[in-house]
């Protein structure tokens, strides 16, 4: 079995005025001037910053966008995620997506963790970090599967790696060269002997031709 997983992705928020300026640059590519204005606004009450918690910020964001009637589309979210905010391992995890509680159960192998918003226990899935993606070939017959060779084989390294159940996938590793390769048997010493006598009679009667 092919099985892939991966972490939790960290982004901050600087919005220092060179980082803006690079950010309405991007929003101009992307025809999203409004979002660059509510960017400008922020920084006029928020300050530069930076900001480690994404998902707070990105709430700070939405209450602009409603105050100032700026739809806040998935296309303007991920420009924020991709053009304004930059990785940073000590920042707060990514929230990709919030259950309602009990609609769920938690399941942390599977990227479902429960934490604690509003007073409330909920279950998150988080933002993927591409670059800590990783893919492990497990053996079809592992005892305890998937799950045990992932909590004995990455969770030890990556506590807060998860299983992309999405991406498993289940095969057959065939050695071509060992079902289908078929050597050629060896020639023996009277045939290799034979070809060199030859090739030294053939030698010979150049030479003669080129000094006679």
């Amino acid at each position: 079995m092919e099985n892939r997983g991966g972490s939790p992705a960290g982004l901050k928020v600087d919005l220092t005025p060179a980082r803006r300026a690079s950010f309405r640059r991007a929003c101009a590519d992307s025809n999203e001037e409004p979002l660059a204005n509510l960017i400008d606004r922020l920084s006029e009450n928020l300050g530069p910053g930076p900001y480690t918690d994404f998902n707070g910020f990105l709430e700070k964001v939405e209450a602009d966008a409603d105050r100032h009637g700026v739809k806040l589309t998935a296309k303007r979210v991920k420009l924020l995620q991709t053009a304004l905010a930059e990785k940073d391992e000590s920042a707060a995890p990514v929230i990709k997506k919030l259950h309602r509680p009990g609609k769920i159960e938690p399941d942390p192998l599977r990227g479902l963790f429960c934490v604690e918003t509003e007073g409330r226990a909920s279950v998150v899935e988080y933002e993927l970090d591409a670059d800590l993606r990783d893919t492990e070939q497990i053996p079809l017959l592992e005892p305890g599967g998937i799950d045990a060779f992932f909590q004995r084989e990455v969770l030890p390294y990556v506590p807060d790696a998860w299983i992309d159940e999405s991406s498993t996938r289940i095969g057959y590793e065939i050695s071509f060269t060992r079902y289908f390769y078929k050597p050629q048997p060896l020639r023996t010493l009277e045939e290799i002997r034979a070809d060199i006598e030859a090739l030294e009679k053939e030698t010979e009667g150049l030479l003669r031709n080129i000094i006679g």
